[in-house]
């Protein structure tokens, strides 16, 4: 990479991480610490309230990433960053779980994931593409991990409304690292002609990693109505979860440089086909364990784990880079926020879908179907030809 480019990449990432922070901090506790709300006997009203911002920030995605192409990448992630800290600062201020809802759909409005990866992907080259997203991907699952062990002891000094409260400051740091860090986007010609909307969902190859992010967060999301009761099957109890999650996640890491290497030698769709197969070994592993009468031992509960987030990885950032790499540059932004969309609405499907299968079906039932989606994927996502330099066969 060049200075610039790793200034951008390093300066994009911590964006992502402060934001994401934000947000992993709150799920580990919210649904205990709303209980303390009035209204926080509604298990539904609690369950939408943790929702809410999902849906929010799927129906805004795609708007703010047209946005980001026309009037600037950095106005866009300023304002969004800035309606994601008004929503996070009146959740900290509400007094009810009505209250919770509404700062968190408000936080949802500021959706500028697709702006970010636009502008990440405006500041470099093809050749270092996948290595900037995987730096992104890589502080987001860093933030994960630190927020599994940290929210838990935060919340009993602070509570959920001190957690909000410091939510909103580590946007507006955001904002700050907008600024301040973040190098001039590319001057954007007036001329430029605009690309239609419809040129994204005319596009065989981006229409299959829309598809492939939808399965890939429906997947995850449904899986881990599961995992945590394998793992309390397993032996380990709910608040020792973190010391299966943290090096399963950090191992994962390491593993990417096999990514690096790939996409040196032009062999990034293989790259990608490997991580959707890992995906699906994992689910029909963890249907095995699910279907076999006697409570799992650990270690194969952990090796999967393990095996998951190097594909969950992988494609986080092969994913985003190949879509940016297709996607003309007039069309950067809208292309990612429909990617982006569409990872929202899967995010949401999943909770879903995982919710309903483990009631009606149980944990052998659920990773059936999610073994099933994540083959149908591998079988739509293998004609998948990207184009620019890394993304050969």
């Amino acid at each position: 990479m060049t200075p610039l480019e790793r200034r951008a990449s390093v300066s994009l990432a911590l964006i992502f991480a402060l934001r994401m922070l934000g947000l992993f901090l709150v799920l580990p506790v919210f649904a205990l610490e709303a209980r303390k709300y009035p209204g926080g006997d509604d298990p539904a009203l609690v369950g939408l309230a943790m929702g809410i911002y999902g849906l929010t920030q799927a129906v805004l995605q795609l708007p703010l990433g047209m946005a980001s192409d026309r009037f600037g990448r950095k106005r866009v992630i300023v304002l969004g960053l800035l309606v994601f800290a008004a929503g996070s600062l009146l959740a900290a201020l509400a007094d009810s779980v009505m209250g919770l809802l509404v700062g968190r759909a408000l936080q949802g409005a500021g959706a500028v994931s697709a702006a970010v990866t636009a502008l990440l992907a405006d500041q470099t080259r093809d050749a270092v593409r996948t290595k900037a997203m995987a730096l992104v991907g890589a502080s987001i699952g860093l933030m994960f991990a630190i927020a599994l062990v940290a929210a838990p002891l935060l919340a009993a000094h602070i509570g959920l409304a001190g957690l909000f409260g410091l939510t909103c400051a580590l946007a507006l740091g955001g904002v700050a690292v907008v600024l301040w860090m973040v190098p001039p986007e590319p001057v954007q010609h007036a001329d430029a002609p605009r690309g239609r909307l419809a040129d994204v969902w005319r596009h065989a190859d981006l229409l299959r990693l829309n598809l492939g992010v939808f399965v890939l967060h429906t997947v995850q999301m449904a899986m881990w109505v599961a995992v945590p009761a394998l793992l309390v099957q397993a032996g380990l109890p709910k608040d020792a979860h973190w010391q299966v999650y943290l090096p399963a996640v950090v191992l994962s890491f390491v593993a990417m440089g096999g990514l690096f290497a790939m996409e040196r030698r032009g062999r990034l769709r293989a790259a990608l086909l490997v991580a959707i197969g890992l995906v699906l070994v994992v689910q029909m592993g963890f249907g095995l364990l699910a279907a076999g009468g006697a409570a799992p031992s650990l270690m194969p509960v952990a090796a999967l784990l393990f095996i998951f987030f190097c594909g969950f990885n992988a494609l986080e950032a092969t994913q985003p880079s190949l879509v940016s790499r297709m996607a003309p540059a007039n069309l950067r932004g809208a292309a990612l926020g429909a990617y982006n969309t569409l990872q929202s609405l899967g995010l949401f499907a999943g909770g879903a879908l995982g919710g309903a299968l483990a009631k009606w079906a149980g944990a052998p039932g659920l990773f059936t179907a999610t073994a099933v989606l994540t083959a149908l994927w591998l079988l739509i996502t293998w004609p998948l030809r990207p184009v620019g330099r890394g993304g050969g066969h």
